[in-house]
């Protein structure tokens, strides 16, 4: 390879971020989203859902596609899809029904997928993403419709392929956008949120190492050149289960469209749509085939299921489960709590987080104080249990003690992270644990002056620096302040103690 593609062999990450804005091109990309529904049971039968369970443990006749079997909706994976796209901005059409998209491949054993293909569950909705420069961008959603996952083809036990079959009939909702996007990084933003959307509602763990969400960027370049602008061929990336091989791939397979035009001229009306994939060794796309059309899946209703009609109780009684979602809870933290953007961000990654924080704040925890507590260690402590933040021994209640006994002076903001630790592991009321650590400050104005009296007498050459205004003399002021909490045993409160340490050297000037 050459040019461009040389360029991202070497430093892929900074092409991402740097080398897009200089080409003549303008890159646009829309995005197919498979999301792995959170039911207990498959789409159309009553196995278990379960991952890393024993190959093909997790089967019946219905989803090993036996003769005689039939299908049975899961209503719950109907209302999840549903819920997904009201949040999604979607239209709800009353009359939606079951298709069957029929090819031949080792891991669908009814050589056919139940899917949906002219009336969708959803369609034509939107969703606004963050962009890195501030703000937001609006994302047409094409339609969100509900269909069956394939099983799963498995190369690594020896010189043959074996078929798994337990992911065949989870419910999966495929969410398809206009090709709105216009670089890597927005596209990049689109699945995070959408990520941070079907954990917020609860329709799916949206975990994409054990398969619940997996991309398929569609790419192509606008080109201008000789004073006209050409479209290169639409290539589909399949596959994608990380958020940097989706990032990566769109730069790459941007690069090699630009190349091969170059090269050959190639435009969309000259070549047909191909699939790639992504070798993420190599950090290149590979060809895999030539994109089949939609007659080549000879869609036709399937005569098994009975069309699906969405009455207005049924309907509102789903909008009903709505929850206030990830992007307008962290603008809302930002105006409102006066957080930045980031820790917002962070806050709302996991809606059992941006709840336990939103109730401490009602209680009257100062935010930016129950935040820090939250992010630096409630989400390591978490994390480590391997379970939400609102499943250790703390409460919001706790939570907002602790940021109160921090804006009191009753505890040092050091202390508060040791009895959020310990609270979190053991359970407890905040102000006994942190008398029975003797995590209590001192705010004894008498005893804190003894103390500083008898810091001063003894520190004389950091005295002198401070009084005189020394190039040591900030140096010199903290050095003095740490020797008088030394003396306290930690336990002098900082305010009092620099108030007190500040008069006292101020009148030596």
């Amino acid at each position: 390879m050459k040019g461009l593609l040389n360029d991202i062999c070497a430093n892929p990450g900074k092409f991402v971020a740097n080398k897009m804005s200089t080409k003549p091109y303008k890159i646009i990309v829309g995005l197919e989203i498979h999301v792995h529904l959170a039911t207990r049971t498959k789409m159309f039968c009553g196995c278990e859902l379960a991952y890393g369970e024993a190959a093909n443990t997790r089967t019946c006749p219905v989803c090993l596609g036996m003769p005689g079997t039939l299908p049975v909706m899961n209503k719950t994976a109907v209302e999840y899809a549903i819920l997904t796209a009201l949040a999604l901005n979607c239209e709800i059409p009353s009359f939606t029904k079951w298709d069957r998209k029929s090819y031949y491949y080792p891991d669908l054993p009814k050589n056919y997928q139940i899917s949906q293909y002219d009336l969708p569950l959803s369609r034509a909705g939107s969703i606004e993403i963050p962009l890195e420069e501030g703000g937001t961008k609006r994302i047409r959603i094409t339609r969100a419709h509900l269909e069956e996952d394939a099983g799963k083809n498995v190369h690594t036990l020896g010189p043959f392929s074996a078929v798994d079959l337990n992911r065949a009939g989870t419910p999966l909702l495929e969410i398809v956008t206009e090709p709105d996007m216009n670089s890597p990084g927005e596209v990049r933003a689109l699945a995070q949120e959408l990520q941070r959307i079907v954990r917020f509602l609860g329709v799916s763990e949206g975990d994409m190492q054990k398969g619940h969400m997996r991309f398929e960027p569609n790419v192509n370049l606008h080109i201008e050149h000789g004073g006209q602008v050409f479209k290169t061929p639409i290539t589909e990336v399949k596959n994608l289960n990380s958020f940097r091989a989706l990032e990566r791939s769109i730069a790459y397979e941007a690069a090699r469209q630009y190349e091969e035009f170059l090269e050959t001229g190639q435009t969309l009306q000259m070549g047909n749509k191909k699939t790639f994939g992504w070798d993420d060794v190599h950090e290149m796309t590979v060809l895999q085939r030539e994109k089949e059309e939609a007659h080549d899946y000879r869609y036709f209703p399937d005569p098994d299921l009975v069309p699906v009609e969405v009455g207005p109780e049924w309907l509102e009684e789903i909008r009903g489960r709505m929850c206030e979602l990830p992007l307008a809870m962290q603008n809302r933290l930002v105006s409102a709590c006066g957080l930045s953007e980031y820790d917002a961000g962070v806050l709302t990654g996991e809606r059992a987080t941006a709840e336990f924080f939103d109730a401490a704040v009602k209680l009257g925890a100062d935010p930016k104080r129950a935040c820090n507590l939250l992010t630096q260690v409630g989400l390591k402590l978490a994390n480590e249990a391997g379970t939400p933040v609102d499943q250790l021994k703390i409460t919001p209640d706790h939570l907002a003690k602790l940021a109160g006994m921090i804006e009191a002076g009753t505890i040092s903001a050091t202390a508060a992270n040791t009895l959020f630790e310990r609270i979190a592991k053991n359970g407890g009321d905040p102000e006994a644990s942190a008398k029975e650590m003797n995590l209590i400050q001192s705010s004894d104005s008498g005893e804190i002056e003894a103390l500083v009296d008898a810091v001063i007498a003894e520190q004389a050459q950091a005295v002198q620096d401070v009084v005189q205004e020394t190039k040591k003399a900030k140096k010199a002021r903290g050095f003095l302040m740490g020797q008088v909490i030394q003396k306290s045993g930690g336990q002098a409160n900082p305010k009092i103690v620099a108030q007190i340490l500040s008069q006292k050297l101020d009148a030596m000037k």
